[in-house]
């Protein structure tokens, strides 16, 4: 039997190696993308080709809570819940406008509210569910410069944690997936002097890639109903 999986952000990077994972598995998947439609109608072909028992694609802002329940009905019943929409902000926090900081909030971390919020009523009536938000160490450790999208990343990990408790007894699994620097578009305002100086500080001496990143998402999924309520890290021993 497939699964019903959601995986935001999906149109590239991250969230796009992601729902290929799945689709590769044979599940169904519904993924969504706020601005990038060609890209993402692109990535349901790819998912398509992959092997997906069906690809449902949308375009909206996770940031309204009226197209996360739209994004829920159309999977419904959802099975696994991927949360990795997201975006960054890098200056002094003192530079940041208010407008800056609420979207910022809005998109990384008050999504995770809203999609969960529609999904867990069918995965308590299924008996079964997995949300999985796809994080950053910076949630953990922080970092400078980017101290908004540390506090989001920092809330999203919260969240997981407490949710996880509260769900634990639907038998419905919350954690969150911490990664380190992946080689995405997010990290392309880095130069290559600048990708260089990262790479040497991380132990494992490279980035990160996002298909080993949808590797361990798909694992973390896959079974392990006894774990929930983690922050899981995948960092080349970064931290």
């Amino acid at each position: 039997m497939h699964r019903h999986v959601i995986v935001t952000g999906a149109s590239r990077g991250i969230g796009k190696a992601v729902a290929l994972a799945f689709a590769s598995a044979g599940d169904a998947v519904t993924i969504c993308s706020h601005a990038s439609e060609g890209a993402l109608f692109a990535a349901a072909e790819d998912m398509r080709a992959a092997g997906a028992a069906s690809v449902t694609a949308l375009t909206g802002d996770v940031a309204d809570p009226a197209f996360c329940r739209q994004l829920a009905d159309a999977a419904a019943p959802a099975d696994i819940l991927i949360h990795s929409a997201g975006i960054a902000h890098y200056g002094l926090l003192q530079d940041m406008t208010d407008e800056e900081w609420d979207r910022l909030m809005a998109v990384n971390l008050s999504s995770a509210f809203y999609l969960s919020r529609a999904v867990i009523p069918g995965m308590v009536a299924a008996g079964h569910g997995k949300i999985l938000f796809i994080s950053s160490v910076w949630g953990i450790a922080g970092a400078s410069c980017e101290a908004a999208y540390s506090a989001s990343k920092g809330g999203l990990n919260a969240l997981a944690k407490a949710l996880g408790k509260e769900l634990a007894p639907a038998n419905i699994q919350v954690n969150a997936l911490a990664l380190g620097v992946i080689d995405t578009a997010m990290n392309g305002h880095l130069n290559e002097d600048e990708r260089a100086t990262l790479a040497d500080e991380i132990p494992a001496g490279r980035f990160g890639r996002p298909e080993e990143a949808a590797a361990l998402a798909l694992q973390l999924c896959t079974g392990n109903d006894y774990l929930t309520g983690q922050v899981v890290t995948l960092d080349g021993g970064f931290l």
